[in-house]
């Protein structure tokens, strides 16, 4: 089963095993908890294959000088859109593949014995969803679903992958690396002859359903997570370091509210000078601990 299977450490940061001390204190954080609201980054994914953007050392922005695509360059330019939708054509095999990891079960085994009130993910990967967990809310998306721009028609990435297909039936890259969001690096040559449809109602810009860089979560989304946090007792924050405000804005009103916040990434946070507990640990290895 997933759960048994050996997490894929090629993007996890180095970091020591859990210190039987700290799994207490993580124990005590989430006994004590009755409604706890979680929100989760790209750190709870890296033991499923999946690289983020931070990590030191082995993060995108650490590996490379590439950047992801920003929202206003995606809707302006035909050219930039023909780039993103290439390299995704290539890499979405493999990212669509990927499959939750123990610290993905665990919270939703907490959700279906009541303790996990809502879960916020700041990741686009469905790995919360594979694995079952329902009382959620995707940030900023989710790469498996694609709408259009001009008439808001939506589709399944998987389906658009059938259009890239008939479409580009001669058409072939080699990536060279891999990085988040399911994106993978290819050249201009490369990239070059690659044909991209149109939305298949009104033929305008599909984008994929994800708030790119640059691009605001809607007000809409942002007051139904607030509702949720203020139903809730307490925080855990699980692999992020916050640094985008999106996120971040979530954990300055649990402060607000004096929630207790409990804090599990490898690496320094945006919290770490006002959560309650701070652990330098690999969610998969110390989140399945938790009773």
């Amino acid at each position: 089963s997933i759960s048994r299977a050996s997490p894929n450490l090629t993007f996890v940061p180095a970091c020591l095993p859990p210190d039987p001390v700290e799994v207490e204190e993580l124990q005590r954080f989430v006994s004590n908890s009755k409604r706890l609201f979680v929100m989760t980054g790209a750190g709870i994914s890296t033991e499923s294959g999946i690289p983020d953007y931070r990590s030191e050392g082995i993060g995108l922005y650490a590996r490379t000088d590439r950047r992801p695509v920003q929202h206003a360059e995606f809707v302006r330019s035909a050219s930039a859109r023909q780039r993103y939708w290439a390299r995704n054509f290539v890499g979405w095999p493999q990212f669509s593949s990927h499959q939750p990891n123990r610290a993905h079960l665990v919270l939703r085994d907490w959700e279906k014995l009541g303790k996990l009130h809502w879960l916020v993910t700041q990741n686009v990967d469905a790995l919360h969803t594979k694995a079952g967990s329902q009382r959620m809310t995707e940030l900023h998306g989710c790469t498996h679903r694609v709408f259009c721009l001009d008439c808001g028609d939506r589709i399944l990435r998987s389906e658009l992958q059938e259009h890239f297909e008939a479409l580009n039936p001669t058409w072939k890259a080699e990536a060279f690396g891999v990085a988040p969001d399911g994106d993978v690096f290819l050249t201009d040559e490369q990239v070059r002859n690659f044909q991209v449809p149109g939305c298949h109602k009104c033929g305008g810009i599909l984008k994929p359903d994800v708030t790119f860089f640059g691009d605001t979560v809607s007000q809409e989304k942002v007051s139904f997570v607030h509702q949720r946090l203020a139903e809730s007792d307490s925080m855990l924050v699980a692999g992020s370091s916050m640094q985008v405000y999106s996120g971040y804005r979530f954990a300055l009103a649990a402060r607000e509210k004096k929630l207790p916040i409990a804090v599990l990434n490898i690496g320094p946070t945006r919290l770490d000078h006002f959560a309650s507990l701070k652990l330098n640990s690999r969610c998969g290895e110390l989140l399945p601990l938790i009773v």
